[in-house]
């Protein structure tokens, strides 16, 4: 299936009056570990952007006078406290971890306590540097079926054991039923495709080079964390959206630009949502 505006359109609707920003979800966001602060700052900044109604990040201590420079909506702790990271952790109804995270025994201790402390009726999205660590450990105890792997091509290859040159729709779908029932697969590249175990498959036809720059994955899986905050009906839908918008966006956007920064499509998105809301 192609994956469109149709999509988009059909998922976001105006926002019901009697609500609040506890109606549109929690969303925990992990990482920007030394030296990757920005990373969690651009991923901070697109699941705001997108709509969810609660963001609190755990990150290295000194990157949060940065990240509430950019982003004062945002709540945010060191993620070294531990002890807060936990109850942060059963706060949130959907975590994402891996942007900027590294792989240093912080790191690593981290995406361990996320994997022991997360509950079933969470979503839990794995990005960047998380899906290397996961990648290394010999058996994993998922804590919940509602998965989104966000990897690209080199992630995914030490993540399902497939070469890059074998990653076709029929080795990746394969590939897939190693991981819980209810898992969402972005697999990156220059023509995206998103899987889940149901069958579907979903192709991105827009986007292009002018995404590539740092930090475009990292807002990627923002938006992705801040639709799946507030569209709690569908996992994959929701995926497929969040991916389509950030596409069709930059593609907009490089009309006047060689280049798309991913903090540009970040202000976008909230006036992208609005016309798609309209129209409905």
């Amino acid at each position: 299936m192609i994956i469109d505006e149709k999509l988009v359109k059909d998922l976001i609707h105006p926002r019901p009056l009697k609500s609040h920003k506890g109606t549109f979800g929690r969303a925990l966001l992990i990482g920007g570990l030394y030296p990757y602060g920005g990373a969690i700052i651009m991923a901070a900044l697109a699941t705001i952007n997108s709509g969810a109604g609660l963001v609190t990040v755990a990150t290295y201590s000194a990157n949060i006078t940065a990240l509430h420079s950019h982003l004062p909506e945002a709540m945010a702790f060191d993620l070294a406290d531990q002890p807060l990271l936990k109850r942060q952790i059963h706060a949130a109804n959907v975590i994402l971890i891996g942007p900027g995270l590294g792989d240093s025994p912080l790191a690593q201790k981290t995406l361990e306590l996320v994997l022991t402390q997360a509950e079933s009726e969470q979503t839990l999205i794995i990005d960047g540097s998380a899906l290397d660590l996961l990648a290394q450990k010999e058996q994993i105890d998922w804590p919940t079926e509602k998965i989104v792997l966000t990897p690209h091509q080199k992630e995914w290859e030490r993540l399902s054991g497939i070469e890059i040159s074998q990653q076709d729709q029929e080795n990746t779908q394969a590939a897939l039923v190693r991981f819980p029932s209810q898992t969402v697969l972005v697999a990156k590249s220059h023509e995206t495709k998103i899987y889940d175990q149901t069958g579907h498959i979903g192709q991105l036809t827009v986007g292009g080079p002018y995404q590539a720059t740092g930090g475009m994955g990292d807002t990627l899986a923002g938006m992705i964390t801040g639709f799946v905050a507030q569209f709690t009906d569908n996992l994959f839908q929701s995926v497929g959206a969040a991916s389509y918008l950030h596409s069709a966006i930059a593609e907009d956007l490089a009309k006047e630009a060689y280049v798309v920064l991913p903090t540009s499509i970040s202000q976008e998105i909230p006036k992208w949502m609005k016309r798609m809301s309209d129209e409905t």
